[in-house]
């Protein structure tokens, strides 16, 4: 009869549907799956009393309003219900009137409440696109200045597409986070833009450099490191850590700075195998592509020299996603080999 007499006054309330049960195991289930506004339950009943399950219901929807309806006044079980989640009460016999106004108080509070975080959610989402779009723009920038360094110097786009997806399957191996990959991948095109800085002399000088050359071309990583740093995103301060460090060697014999060992930031390390096996495979006009299994057996023979052990391990590993990068960004066919050109990558 009170079940009866709650759906026929809820039904007064404007928009809403009343759904009601007899068995409170049956209604919590309900609940659970269906995200009410408003439970009105009664405390004492089979199977399941009322402030058990206001407590079930409460683990999963914190905030939805509850009335329990009840003729017990005792203060401890009041306050026990208050404790497990119950929002106001309703004594009986039923007033029509009194819950008409609770449940119109409480169904406003309610909406209102959605209102409040539908509009938290589309202000987050808001954010997250700007975020985004900022993000976009910056890597677009960051894309346009690396290529941009590399209309100076014989390598091409493709090179610095594949060399930051080698990059990236490498973190994917070594078990990096997925927003410390897609750092990795849009950083990792910068590892030469130093080389706006390179004289032309030197930079496309066929044949071997002399060492006072060759002192000059590495200033390419501390020059990078340079005009990146300036910036004071995440992105380009990853991007200025790689230009700088992608020439060190694992055993301390590189440059600029001699770093060996976990001394090398991690992102210079696997930018360092991605950028030589690229290098030796790639076709250039000053040179001809190395057989894949060739730079295998340099990266394997350079194991703990040159490179972290780690990071050609795992470059290794997966090797269909390394054939499947080097075959999507695969460069045009390229004119006839030239001389040889003065930079050595391994």
């Amino acid at each position: 009869m009170n079940v009866t007499l709650l759906r026929h006054l809820a039904l007064k309330l404007p928009d809403n549907e009343p759904v009601c049960f007899n068995d409170p195991v049956a209604a919590l289930d309900w609940c659970l799956d269906n995200d009410p506004d408003l439970v009105v339950t009664d405390q004492m009943m089979p199977r399941l009393s009322g402030t058990e399950l206001v407590r079930r219901f409460r683990a999963r929807y914190p905030d939805t309003p509850v009335l329990m309806v009840t003729t017990d006044l005792d203060t401890a079980l009041r306050h026990q219900a208050l404790q497990n989640g119950v929002t106001d009460f309703l004594n009986k016999p039923l007033d029509g009137i009194e819950f008409l106004a609770r449940a119109k108080n409480m169904l406003a509070l309610r909406a209102s409440a959605r209102k409040l975080a539908d509009h938290a959610a589309w202000l987050a989402g808001e954010v997250r696109a700007t975020t985004r779009r900022v993000q976009e723009r910056e890597r677009e920038t960051i894309f346009c200045l690396a290529r941009a360094a590399e209309h100076r110097d014989p390598e091409t786009g493709g090179h610095i597409m594949r060399m930051a997806h080698y990059a990236q399957h490498i973190a994917r191996v070594l078990g990096l986070s997925d927003e410390q990959q897609e750092l990795l991948l849009a950083a990792a095109p910068m590892h030469d833009v130093g080389k706006v800085g390179t004289p032309d002399a030197i930079l496309l000088k066929p044949g071997r450099l002399t060492e006072d050359e060759f002192e000059i071309m590495k200033l390419h990583t501390s020059i990078g490191y340079e005009v990146l740093r300036a910036g004071s995103s995440p992105l380009l301060q990853v991007a200025a850590e790689i230009a700088l460090t992608h020439h060190e060697k694992f055993d301390g014999s590189g440059y600029p700075r001699g770093l060996a060992g976990e001394a090398i930031p991690l992102f210079g390390r696997i930018a360092a195998v991605a950028d030589v096996f690229d290098a030796l495979t790639s076709e250039r006009p000053y040179k001809k592509a190395w057989t894949v299994e060739r730079a295998i057996q340099l990266l394997r023979d350079g194991r703990g020299k040159h490179f972290d052990p780690r990071c050609v391990d795992a470059f290794l590993q997966d090797w269909h996603a390394v054939l499947e990068i080097k075959s999507r960004f695969a460069d045009e066919p390229s004119q006839a080999p030239q001389a040889s050109h003065a930079e050595v990558h391994a």
